[in-house]
């Protein structure tokens, strides 16, 4: 059986979203580097935290606060 490279396995249609968010994530932090990627992540956690303290700027602030998250998380691995 023939493996192939991460880039060409089939992958879920549902998962598409989740998958080009976290190419998009690995490409920002392979340009701007681990330590910008760490900084902007804890400040869109800030950001989104700040926005979900209010009810209208929840909308806001979650989606923020979990690119922040994957951020972080992309920049630690």
């Amino acid at each position: 059986m023939q493996r192939h490279p991460p880039s060409l396995r089939r992958i879920p249609f549902l998962l598409w979203p989740l998958v080009l968010l976290w190419r998009l994530i690995t490409l920002f932090a392979n340009a701007v580097g681990i330590l910008i990627t760490l900084l902007l992540g804890l400040l869109f956690m800030g950001l989104g935290l700040l926005f979900m303290s209010t009810f209208v700027g929840i909308f806001i602030g979650l989606p923020l606060f979990a690119l922040g998250f994957l951020l972080l998380i992309r920049g630690l691995w």
